[in-house]
């Protein structure tokens, strides 16, 4: 379950790239001049969040070359850090892990209110088999976006993650939270529905889950959990009478 997880986190963050604002697509001629500047050590560029550098140690590790690139390049620290996270998540749909986390480490290091900064992170932490870590980075991605339907989904799965492997009740029931936070979200993603199905069955509140899986169907086909839906099968028929 844990890289079924883990994948649709990549699948709901690549959706935020997806929609990005065009200009900071535009910007890729500071690509090349910026890494080039940028002499962080690979060890720490591999690392969440600079591997525990404060911002401004990172500052001087990037050096005022790569500064004054940001400066010329964009209107503001917050603009640049949007384009970095962008080309995040452009990286990870190429499956370039390494690199989409030193561009999420450069989105933070420019604005450290940017929750998609700690969301990339936290998706590069989950696929890592290391759901505590992610969950940490998510945690405080929310705590500057305490609505954001995505990063609420995501530390829902985290938890599910976790409780899969304690089986602790606390577990399930932090996972349950996140997750019905998000999909009360104007616009909330048609895994979380999977999430809180899976929730909902470990539960054993199979009517329910049910009717979560459907909710989630209805938004994104592509989002079902086949193996959920055997399993539920297997508790109670689906009242729908679309899987058998």
């Amino acid at each position: 379950m844990t890289f079924f997880k883990s994948t649709l986190l990549l699948a709901a963050a690549l959706l935020v790239w997806e929609a990005a604002p065009a200009q900071a697509q535009r910007k890729t001629k500071l690509k090349a001049k910026g890494e080039a500047a940028a002499a962080i050590s690979s060890a720490n560029r591999l690392q969440p969040l600079f591997g525990g550098l404060t911002p401004a140690q990172a500052e001087q590790a990037v050096g005022p070359a790569f500064l004054a690139d940001i400066s010329r390049s964009f209107a503001s620290r917050e603009e640049a850090s949007r384009f970095f996270s962008t080309k995040g998540y452009e990286y990870l749909s190429e499956n370039q892990a390494d690199t989409a986390q030193y561009r999420f480490n450069l989105a933070w290091l420019l604005d450290q209110k940017n929750p998609d900064a700690y969301r990339g992170l936290g998706i590069i932490a989950s696929q890592k088999a290391t759901p505590e870590s992610a969950i940490g980075l998510l945690g405080q991605g929310l705590a500057f976006d305490p609505k954001n339907a995505n990063l609420l989904n995501d530390l829902g799965a985290c938890y599910l993650i976790v409780y899969e492997q304690s089986k602790k009740k606390k577990d399930l029931t932090t996972a349950a939270s996140y997750l019905e936070q998000s999909v009360a979200q104007p616009v909330a993603p048609a895994d979380a529905w999977q999430q809180l199905a899976r929730v909902y069955f470990y539960q054993e509140k199979y009517p329910q889950a049910w009717e979560a899986v459907h909710k989630g169907q209805q938004i994104s086909v592509s989002s079902l959990d086949f193996d959920l839906i055997s399993d539920l099968i297997a508790k109670l028929p689906d009242p729908a009478g679309q899987f058998k």
